[in-house]
């Protein structure tokens, strides 16, 4: 097996918060990313980005990828995770975990008895989770936030 080497540090999670609110025009035209189109300049409503990646802030965090154990689902280091800790269903979901004291994002899959930990690079090998290990789902990643490469 590949040593782990994408562990998350404890400070890099934060919690969220809605102390602001920054209202963005959001067009309701889309973007070619082909050949141009006429566009137009009508604003639908606005948005803010609060309202769309965080459906539950008491239990949403932001987490810094690092690693590239999951670039596999466009995850790449750097990237900024929001995960829900309030999803009950993580099976064939991606998530943040803590395997025995390391903070890891994995896809979790179930089998049987035991969880599968899987990364989306085929340089890692799936890791198993046993009885008897100390394991959390910490919560689902349910965004990602990245800088265009």
């Amino acid at each position: 097996m590949i040593p782990c080497s994408e562990q998350l540090l404890p400070g890099e999670l934060v919690k969220a918060k809605r102390t602001t609110r920054y209202l963005i025009p959001f067009f309701s035209s889309r973007v070619q990313a082909g050949f141009p189109s006429p566009a137009t300049d009508y604003i639908e409503r606005v948005c803010d980005l609060n309202d769309l990646c965080i459906t539950n802030p008491e239990a949403t965090y932001f987490v810094r990828a690092a690693g590239d154990s999951m670039i596999g689902d466009r995850i790449e280091p750097g990237d900024i995770l929001i995960v829900d800790s309030s999803f009950d269903h993580v099976d064939g979901r991606i998530a943040v975990v803590s395997l025995n004291g390391d903070n890891l994002v994995k896809r979790v899959r179930l089998a049987g008895e035991m969880i599968v930990l899987l990364s989306s690079n085929d340089e890692y090998d799936p890791i198993y989770v046993h009885k008897g290990e100390n394991f959390r789902v910490f919560g689902v990643v349910t965004w990602v936030i990245q800088k265009p490469r």
